[in-house]
């Protein structure tokens, strides 16, 4: 799991979370929601390792994040960005297999059960017939898998996504954020993606963490829609969010 513990986030004189606490728990999809600007990549960065804190604590399956090495974070955090990918010269079997590198030798050899791990992540995003191909000649949705993949093979108790769905259709967002949540509940895993489709997260996400700066808001997905804290948040005089659907709509 992932608990936070009276954490602040900023860049310059701008604080955008302030002595915040949540616990993102294991087993569930959570959908990280907040406006443009409002520190969701910034809260992500900052639980991958990458960015600093000002204050507070982050720790990760139990471990505090500042005591862990390079090495060690590999092993417990996955983290897929929002940049699209486009590997030309490497296979997807050989793009999955960089997320075994916390565990291989020096050199980056695989063993036997490295491969196996894999083949068996790029099973797991349904992806196995695609091995052999490039990523530069497939789709956007397709790639995102592949990036799963990687994160999967990494085996790690924790992924985080930074807007995974937003080169994605319609379609493909649903089918991407049920891959998730399938995984997160049959693989025990804590994900957490930060997304702008409130629907599919009010449809499919077991728990909303919902940044209205500079607090944060956990609650599970039912209670989340019943607070009214997203309505408040998201309508305006010229936009209506319906908690009843989980839409938007322009007056």
């Amino acid at each position: 799991m992932i608990r936070i513990e009276n954490l602040t986030l900023g860049y310059g004189p701008r604080t955008l979370l302030d002595g915040v606490s949540a616990s993102i728990p294991a087993g569930a999809l959570t959908a990280l929601l907040g406006r443009n600007g409002t520190g969701k990549s910034t809260l992500l960065r900052a639980l991958a390792g990458l960015g600093e804190t000002r204050s507070g604590r982050i720790a990760l399956d139990g471990r505090d994040l500042g005591s862990l090495s390079p090495q060690r974070l590999a092993e417990i955090v996955a983290f897929v960005t929002t940049e699209r990918v486009r590997i030309a010269n490497l296979r997807c079997r050989d793009v999955v297999a960089l997320g075994r590198a916390p565990y291989t030798d020096w050199i980056g050899r695989l063993g036997r059960e490295d491969a196996g791990i894999v083949a068996g992540a790029l099973a797991a995003v349904g992806m196995s017939d695609y091995a052999e191909r490039t990523m530069d000649k497939m789709s956007d949705g397709e790639c995102q898998r592949v990036m799963i993949a990687r994160a999967l093979a990494q085996q790690t108790p924790i992924i985080l996504l930074d807007e995974p769905t937003s080169f994605l259709d319609l379609p493909n967002r649903y089918e991407l954020c049920s891959l998730l949540a399938r995984l997160a509940h049959d693989e025990r895993k804590c994900i957490l993606f930060s997304t702008h489709e409130l629907d599919i997260a009010l449809s499919l996400c077991d728990g909303i963490a919902l940044i209205d700066p500079p607090t944060l808001h956990h609650l599970p997905t039912s209670a989340m829609i019943r607070s009214g804290l997203i309505e408040r948040l998201f309508s305006n005089d010229a936009v209506r969010f319906d908690a009843a659907t989980g839409t938007v709509r322009v007056r």
